[in-house]
């Protein structure tokens, strides 16, 4: 059994619950250093997200 953590230090409940989650994204972090594929710019990906908003926006307006 793991000790049990603070809530005002921890957002785990417990030791073992932050050493997965720790590994979890010690992996994914790795996955995506390991990628290959081409990277894309922050602003590109940012005006792609605006585009598909407005897109949703916009079906919402005229599905009412």
């Amino acid at each position: 059994m793991s000790a049990q953590l603070s809530p005002i230090v921890s957002e785990f409940d417990s030791e073992e619950q932050a050493a997965r989650y720790d590994v979890w994204l010690r992996a994914k972090v790795q996955a995506s250093l390991d990628d290959k594929s081409p990277n894309i710019a922050h602003d590109e990906v940012m005006a792609e997200m605006k585009t598909r908003l407005a897109a949703k926006r916009e079906k919402r307006r005229n599905d009412r």
